[in-house]
Order: structure tokens, then C-alpha cells, then sequence
């Protein structure tokens, strides 16, 4: 039997909530020990979305479960058919300073409110983002339940994995093409190796650092 694709499902729930306009935000990055945290926030009008709009993201799902060329594809898509956009990055050093949780809440909110407007419902994927100006809900496991989270997570995904190959060319070595900065057996023996980069954020209690002399 052939599967039936997954965003129609997420576009039902969206609509099901009884707004016009609905926001969601996801990000990328957050356990990675190199590279930048990425959140993206995507705002549909579901009184403008056509249903050739909703075949053209019928693949649309949780950025973790599609292919690198997928989530290529479906880039453009996302931003033709979105009412609105932003996506926010926050760099290793900020990361280090401010902390990670506090980071990613609040890149997270600057992402959702750019995009929100009047009557609009916002929804974070599984964090609480607390008092934003707008109708908000934390939705668990959102990148798999809402069109406008799953869109969110594969601009965030796209994003930085675009900004890590990039930067793969100016940090030759640490393989970053490859994994993008997460925690991989050959990122780990790079860091053995060679040590770290700029890139590299140094709060993060890894094994990966013990074998070195940071700070």
C-alpha cells in the first residue's frame, strides 16, 4: 500500500486550530559542538493557501526524517508559499556567554514574533517560549505535527547546514561538510587532532574537550 504523504496531515492540524493565520518555529543546532544555533519561524495564511500550495509541500514533515536533497527541494517551496519568514542565528561565542537554553529560547521568540501578526496563533516545537505577545503553545514533537513548525525546521535545518559547508572550506580538517558540527566519531577525532575552531563552542561539557587544554 502506498503511504499516504505527510503534509496534508500537518496542514489539517493547523487549520483545525480555527485561525487564519498560524506561526511556528523550530531550530537546528542545538546539540552540535561547533557552528552556530539556528531557529526559523514560518507564518501561513491558511485563508491564501491553495491546494496546489499543499500538494507542493506534501512532503513536508520533521527536517530530521528527510534526506539532505529533500529538504533542498523543499526550501524554495516553504519560502514561495509562506506568508512571512525569519531566520535567526546565534553564534559559538554568544552561545558560550549567554548559555544554551537560554539561547535557543531566545532565538526561538525573536524568530516567532517577526512573524506573528494580529490574531495570529504561534507555536514552538516542545519549548515553552513564555510571554510573547501572542496567542502561544509549545506543541510536543511540532515538527511532526504542525505544517508550520516542520516548515520552520527545514529552514533551520537548511540554513546552517548550507552556513556549515561553507565553513568547511575555511576550516579544512574538522569535516564539518560532513556532520555539520554534531558530535560524530571523525568530528571527535578532529578535535583530538587538531584542536578546535572559532566555531567550536567551549561551555559544552563534552568528552570530546577532555583530552584538551581550553580557555
Amino acid at each position: 500500500m502506498k503511504r499516504r504523504p505527510p503534509g496534508p496531515k500537518l496542514f489539517a492540524h493547523d487549520r483545525a486550530l480555527g485561525a487564519r493565520f498560524v506561526a511556528g518555529a523550530d531550530e537546528a543546532g542545538r546539540g552540535c559542538l561547533a557552528g552556530p544555533l539556528v531557529a526559523a519561524a514560518v507564518l501561513f495564511d491558511h485563508e491564501r493557501l491553495t491546494r496546489a500550495d499543499i500538494r507542493a509541500l506534501a512532503a513536508l514533515n520533521d527536517s530530521k526524517l528527510q534526506t539532505p536533497a529533500a529538504r533542498a527541494e523543499l526550501y524554495p517551496l516553504i519560502l514561495r508559499t509562506a506568508t512571512r519568514v525569519s531566520i535567526v542565528s546565534r553564534c559559538a561565542p554568544g552561545i558560550d556567554a549567554r548559555g544554551l537554553h537560554v539561547t535557543n529560547l531566545a532565538a526561538l521568540r525573536d524568530a516567532l514574533t517577526s512573524v506573528a501578526c494580529a490574531g495570529a496563533i504561534c507555536l514552538s516545537d516542545g519549548f515553552n517560549l513564555g510571554e510573547i505577545g501572542f496567542e502561544h503553545r509549545a506543541v510536543i514533537k511540532g515538527d511532526a505535527t504542525s505544517a508550520a513548525i516542520a516548515a520552520a525546521s527545514v529552514l533551520a535545518k537548511e540554513t546552517r547546514d548550507r552556513y556549515m559547508r561553507r565553513a568547511d572550506a575555511l576550516n579544512p580538517g574538522w569535516g564539518f561538510a560532513q556532520h555539520v558540527g554534531y558530535a560524530s566519531p571523525e568530528h571527535r577525532s578532529a578535535i583530538r587532532r587538531l584542536g578546535v575552531t572559532p566555531l567550536h563552542r567551549l561551555s559544552f561539557q563534552s568528552t570530546a574537550y577532555q583530552q584538551l587544554t581550553l580557555g
